[in-house]
């Protein structure tokens, strides 16, 4: 779940890492008001989307009073801008915020990442920072430092001292950008954090750190365990994201809509994009990819049956299942049964059950009068889907 600007420096004052004073605001007289208190000689006003780039598309602007903070307000609020990371409609500034502008004599980059093929945290620094810094360390991967990150029972542990000194600070320079890294990777740790990260870090003519920008995403399956942070999703939800995504991640479930016409329910990711990938080799286009968490009672289950069933490109639906020890196949099979009973929509329907409790789902689902093609294993289910398909078009 990736954060808003003014969300992931919420969480960084949190952790004592410093940020230009701000505010958060939602029409043009809050801009007013948030100007008139902040009193600064300089104003950036940045709308609040869930994509970099953003000076590029002018969704961040400077004003030097007032008056030029609540025209700029006027300009920003509502506005849809798009980039290389927005989906291609777009993304409404439902929020700006208003911060003091920070004039900056160095900045420097900083991120504490998860390293997946590792299965540890890793710090990332370079004295190359702002708009563009992708660009350059992909053409000078060398600017970019990577610092493994051990856990430890005293907290996150790393030579935070030299990964400082590595990008050219020195002193109490050094010292300082040494906590604020450590306090990424505490945040990181705390927070269930995937990525932390400032760019750019700005170093002030005084010696003042600021984290200038900073982007936070946490992991999602880990928020149970963070309902401090329940406001921050809501947010997110009102804003952003498929709604038959946002639906689904409530119930259990992993969806993501694509444009084909095949509807698929698997439960595991890699033997949902195994099947996927099976599907296009067939000659099909999958209308979705669904995981079905192991936690998903069969209540999620055919909640998630229903949102494949209501995309009207859907013309045959497969469900691959292999039940393990705490997702059983006849959990699936009543999910199934649920929501066919909750529509009048019939499409072709291959179900292939194996693993736990398969020949009682079976059983079960034949009992329930639903109609649907029995299959034994991935390929005969390809086979008969797309079996299916052509019978259904003749």
């Amino acid at each position: 779940m990736r954060l808003y600007e003014f969300q992931a420096k919420e969480l960084l004052q949190r952790y004592e890492i410093p940020v230009p004073a701000g505010r958060v605001v939602d029409d043009v007289a809050g801009a007013g008001r948030a100007a008139a208190r902040l009193q600064c000689a300089r104003y950036a006003v940045k709308a609040q989307i869930l994509s970099g780039n953003r000076i590029d598309v002018g969704a961040i602007r400077f004003a030097a009073s007032k008056e030029g903070v609540e025209a700029t307000a006027e300009q920003l609020i509502g506005q849809i801008f798009t980039t290389n990371q927005t989906r291609p409609d777009g993304e409404k500034a439902r929020w700006l915020l208003v911060e003091e502008s920070v004039a900056a004599v160095q900045q420097v980059y900083a991120a504490v990442v998860l390293d997946g093929s590792a299965g540890r945290l890793k710090l990332l620094t370079s004295r190359v920072a702002g708009t563009g810094i992708e660009a350059r360390i992909a053409a000078e991967p060398e600017l970019i430092r990577q610092t493994p990150i051990d856990l430890t029972s005293d907290g996150p542990s790393a030579d935070f001292k030299s990964a400082a000194e590595a990008i050219e600070l020195k002193g109490a320079a050094a010292e300082e950008a040494a906590r604020i890294f450590r306090q990424m990777a505490r945040l990181a740790v705390e927070l269930d954090a995937t990525q932390v990260e400032i760019n750019p870090l700005a170093i002030t003519a005084t010696g003042q750190f600021r984290a200038l920008d900073a982007k936070l995403e946490l992991d999602t399956h880990a928020l149970f365990r963070h309902p401090a942070l329940a406001a921050f999703r809501q947010a997110l939800e009102l804003e952003d994201g498929d709604p038959h995504e946002l639906a689904a991640d409530r119930h259990q479930l992993n969806y993501t809509a694509l444009d084909g016409d095949i509807g698929v329910v698997v439960n595991g990711a890699g033997l949902a994009l195994a099947t996927l990938d099976m599907l296009r080799e067939a000659g099909c286009r999958p209308a979705n990819f669904m995981d079905v968490r192991t936690t998903a009672s069969s209540l999620d289950i055919a909640h998630g049956m229903g949102l494949v069933l209501n995309n009207p490109r859907t013309q045959a639906m497969l469900v691959n299942v292999h039940g393990g020890g705490m997702q059983r196949c006849d959990t699936i099979a009543e999910g199934i049964a649920i929501a066919m009973r909750q529509t009048t929509r019939r499409v072709p329907l291959v179900v292939r059950l194996a693993g736990n409790n398969a020949d009682f789902a079976r059983t079960r689902l034949a009992g329930s009068g639903i109609e649907f093609i029995d299959a034994t294993d991935m390929k005969d289910a390809i086979q008969k889907l797309t079996a299916a398909l052509k019978s259904a078009a003749a």
